[in-house]
């Protein structure tokens, strides 16, 4: 007998995923997970499909193309934080049914039985980023070379970032506060997006994009939520309260003014999440240290003056050549290339 295996479109696959994707959304049956498992692996079109429309939830361009195709439910009234819920539902089941044997930069946290606290750590390599998908719908977007320890527990919801930078899109429950725990900062939000770099215990920044974000000492809050009984507010906790569009910079465990950003700083900001660096106006010297973030390349600059030396521009997080030939091009600047991981850069030819 002849197997036959029919072929899709496109467009007709996208179709099929969203209406997965919306069953998802409302609660599937035994069955209904059955054939969703049995359609993903019909072909690697349904797959890398399904996976992709789950995955990109946060990029709005994709949410806007979701909705038009959406077939259910009067989709063009659906919100964008609604498409989020649906995205990171079909994330989970999408990872479940596969047995957990995906190695793509998505991983679903495990789930959570009473009086038991949850513990798990996250990772991202030199130069790798990283999304994860926790068991509330809370997802956090690791970048290059940091680590977390999450601890999930009937109470509490907390997140120890170890080293690095990562961005938190926080599920909203008022019953157990998600905090982010820094140095010796605290960041608590019940439902919001914001974005933590440590590049010391005492040396933080923190960018909120969405909502609302409680500055304050780890013991303040551990001592307030072992206290605390019944649902619990951002309004009752101790600590310094920054809102959406607002940045709080801590140098030296000293936290500086608040300041308010606009779009495009927010934009420069949070650029390596797609990718990329944008600096503007920043010294060499800064600019190349955090180039090195993203890779094991390091500078040594042989000249002091071109460590002042102010650059603007965009360039891609790993792409140190594309770097070397813009520096070359517009500063004339050589550089040599002493071992595999160590780049001198020089005013004059060596």
């Amino acid at each position: 007998m002849t197997k036959v295996t029919q072929f899709s479109s496109k467009e007709e696959i996208q179709e099929q995923a969203c209406l997965w994707i919306s069953r998802i959304d409302r609660g599937c049956t035994k069955s209904e997970k059955k054939e969703i498992a049995l359609w993903i692996n019909q072909s690697n079109a349904h797959r890398e499909i399904l996976m992709k429309m789950a995955s990109l939830w946060d990029d709005l361009s994709v949410l806007n193309e979701l909705s038009a195709l959406f077939p259910l439910e009067n989709a063009t009234k659906r919100t964008r934080h609604h498409f989020r819920k649906i995205a990171v539902a079909a994330s989970v089941i999408f990872v479940a049914l596969l047995g957990g044997s995906l190695t793509t930069d998505f991983q679903i946290f495990p789930s959570l039985n009473q009086n038991q606290n949850v513990v798990q750590k996250f990772s991202t390599k030199v130069g790798k980023q990283a999304i994860f998908s926790l068991s509330d719908g809370t997802s956090i977007q690791l970048n290059t070379n940091s680590m977390i320890e999450v601890v999930y527990s009937e109470r509490q919801r907390y997140v120890k970032l170890l080293q690095g930078e990562a961005k938190f899109d926080v599920a909203k429950d008022s019953t157990r506060p998600f905090t982010v725990n820094a140095g010796e900062k605290s960041f608590t939000a019940l439902g919001t997006i914001f974005n933590v770099q440590k590049d010391t215990n005492k040396d933080l920044e923190l960018l909120v994009t969405e909502g609302k974000v409680l500055i304050s000492t780890s013991d303040e809050f551990i001592e307030y939520v072992t206290h605390q009984t019944g649902s619990i507010t951002l309004v009752n906790l101790p600590g310094v309260l920054v809102n959406s569009g607002e940045k709080a910079v801590i140098n030296d465990n000293v936290l500086r003014p608040i300041n308010k950003v606009t779009l495009v700083q927010v934009q420069r900001d949070l650029a390596w999440q797609q990718g990329m660096l944008i600096f503007e106006g920043e010294p060499l010297g800064k600019a190349l240290k955090e180039i090195s973030r993203y890779s094991n390349t390091h500078f040594e600059i042989m000249d002091d003056e071109l460590s002042q030396l102010v650059i603007a521009g965009y360039f891609k997080a790993d792409d140190i050549d594309g770097l070397l030939k813009s520096l070359s091009l517009n500063f004339n600047i050589h550089h040599q290339r002493t071992s595999s991981d160590l780049i001198r850069l020089s005013s004059e030819r060596m």
